[in-house]
């Protein structure tokens, strides 16, 4: 399986949250872990607000950061270039969503034509989901069972 994981559910290897071991179980399971390039600041964002907000604590923050520093360079990382950026603008139209959910959305449809394989896709946003369904990706379920 070829497995593209937006912000959302990127987050959730390294934060205890639902949907957590679903999205290990499906990184476990897959042979390609990709994600866009703008996931690493969105995700240390992500990182630092729930520190601010004290869900998590200061080593437990560390930890985090030290082990997605160390799994970073594992991802297919997909890198925002301009015929990316123009699919995204497209994608924003035609599904209404905000910036950086097209560029998740435009990452993993570039990826799934480069490959020339399916791509199961992973998110926790509904609209991005529906619109991901819409453009032919797999989803990864996230009802757990």
């Amino acid at each position: 399986m070829r497995l593209y994981l937006d912000t959302s559910a990127l987050v959730k290897l390294y934060v205890e949250e639902e949907g957590s071991p679903l999205v290990r179980k499906a990184v476990e399971e897959a042979e390609t872990v990709a994600t866009s390039i703008v996931g690493y600041v969105e995700a240390r964002a992500a990182f630092a607000r729930r520190h601010r907000e004290k869900t998590i604590s200061l080593l437990d923050y560390r930890r985090v950061i030290r082990d997605f520093e160390s799994d970073w360079g594992r991802y297919l990382i997909l890198q925002v270039t301009d015929v990316l950026i123009r699919q995204a603008g497209r994608l924003t139209e035609a599904h209404k969503l905000r910036a950086h959910d097209a560029i998740h959305l435009a990452s993993a449809t570039i990826l799934r034509q480069r490959l020339a394989d399916a791509v199961s896709f992973a998110s926790w946003d509904s609209q991005l989901q529906t619109a991901a369904r819409r453009e032919g990706l797999d989803l990864v379920h996230i009802r757990e069972s």
